[in-house]
């Protein structure tokens, strides 16, 4: 099912050129320092190494990816270069280029699992890129252009359409008689066009584009959700041996899908409908009965549905969730990604 991307001369020449040609960008912060100062006393620890407290306080390539990127954001860079040394050294092991996945400070030795998870990998090439070029540090590009190198080997084609493979292991055709076996979530459509700067010879536009055609394809069951893992081998269907439920990795698609620009009305709509509860809460759904098997209240969930209302309806964001107070990392994270978004391109949505 995998084809190989392989990077050409022709993109070893743009990657040069954009070095060269590369201004510093609008570095204003879209996150206000109280809001970055709390998230950063509360998940990252000294060392660099984000904390995911909701899970057993392991780190992972993820949260790695979101503490740059959120650093980038609130134009932080001594937080960005201490993130990035822990990221560095403790999770770009592999001989392929990308993070192995999994840190658990309590196991020895601390990586626990050394497969990669690719939303993580496009997080840090992302973060990089954007921080690249709004700092004019040509090696952070270059950073960057290695790992976009080394996701292209994931992206391939199924059923004639360009996907993403979550990891470099368990997922393909040879190995699942489901397979191949995606995440929706992990296409972090806003990366693609900085990607495709530091990557040319990988086709990013069909990525993105065939993302989201198979996210309109896997709208499944009563509420309409896309099931967590999804295997594409024939129609969209939930994989074998997975939660066949909209989870806590779906439920950040919305965002994804907005902070990238994307305004089709009816898929945010659909999405925003299904997830929501009728107490103003974020829904975890069995895809098959659509019922609510549990209900989350977290601001740093419940924002992502308002989001949709300030885009598509210019719905100002209820007061409670414009307040950033640490909770748990994972919709700390969330949180902090729809704040920074709103103030850049839609303050009045703020009051």
């Amino acid at each position: 099912m995998m084809h190989a991307a392989r990077r050409s001369a022709t993109a070893a020449a743009a990657f040069a050129a954009l070095i060269a040609t590369t201004t510093m960008a609008d570095a204003q912060a879209s996150i206000r320092p109280a809001d970055w100062a709390a998230y950063r006393q509360s998940f990252v620890a000294p060392d660099g190494r984000v904390v995911d407290d909701g899970n057993g306080n392991i780190s992972h390539s993820e949260g790695q990816g979101y503490g740059l990127l959120l650093a980038t954001l609130a134009d932080d860079m001594a937080a960005f270069d201490l993130i990035w040394s822990f990221t560095r050294t403790e999770l770009l092991l592999r001989d392929d280029g990308l993070a192995v996945w999994k840190w658990d400070p309590a196991a020895t030795p601390h990586v626990t699992d050394p497969n990669n998870a690719t939303d993580g990998d496009i997080l840090i090439a992302y973060a990089l890129t954007l921080a690249g070029q709004q700092w004019q540090r040509p090696e952070l590009l270059a950073s960057s252009s290695t790992m976009a190198t080394a996701i292209a080997e994931l992206i391939g084609t199924s059923q004639g359409r360009t996907v993403i493979m979550p990891g470099a292991a368990g997922y393909g055709t040879d190995e699942r008689p489901d397979g191949p076996v995606v995440n929706l979530s992990y296409w972090i459509y806003e990366a693609f066009p900085l990607l495709a700067e530091i990557a040319p010879a990988t086709d990013w536009q069909a990525v993105s584009d065939d993302g989201i055609a198979l996210l309109r394809q896997s709208l499944l069951g009563p509420r309409r959700l896309p099931p967590e893992w999804l295997s594409i081998k024939t129609r969209p269907r939930p994989a074998e041996g997975f939660p066949g439920e909209f989870g806590y990795n779906a439920l950040r698609i919305p965002l994804y899908l907005i902070r990238a620009g994307v305004t089709d009305a009816d898929l945010l709509r659909t999405l925003a409908d299904g997830m929501s509860t009728e107490t103003g809460g974020v829904a975890i759904v069995d895809i098959a009965t659509g019922e609510v098997t549990t209900t989350l209240t977290d601001p740093g969930y419940a924002i992502i549905p308002a989001l949709v209302g300030c885009v598509l309806d210019a719905t100002p964001i209820p007061p409670a969730l414009r307040v950033f107070e640490p909770t748990l990392y994972y919709p700390s994270t969330l949180h902090l990604l729809s704040l920074s978004f709103v103030t850049r391109a839609h303050p009045e949505c703020l009051g």
